[in-house]
């Protein structure tokens, strides 16, 4: 397609102003608008995010009162994780903490 055929065509597109018009406003909806389309994908995608993080929130929440229950239901669970945990020892006992490094 040479320059004047394209001129053709083209010319025509520029000088209708409903074409113009409609040009303007989808610039304006995509780019410029107070919630433009490429705010509304950035908010879509932190949206997704968050419900990623609540849902990890929401598992962590159900181990931890798996671990509770657990832990109040059975006196040796619970001196164990005292023991492992924080450290805590019986009368008369040594404890020593072995670290291991990576």
């Amino acid at each position: 397609m040479n320059w004047s055929n394209f001129k053709k065509y083209v010319k025509p597109l520029i000088s209708n102003k409903y074409f113009l018009a409609t040009i303007a406003f989808i610039v304006w909806i995509t780019i410029f608008d107070q919630n433009s389309l490429i705010d509304r994908y950035r908010l879509s995608n932190r949206i997704s995010q968050l419900e990623k993080q609540k849902q990890h929130y929401i598992d962590e929440i159900e181990q931890n009162n798996r671990k509770m229950e657990e832990l109040q239901s059975n006196l040796d669970n619970l001196e164990k994780f005292a023991r492992e945990e924080y450290l805590m020892k019986k009368k008369n006992e040594v404890i020593f903490v072995v670290e291991e490094e990576d």
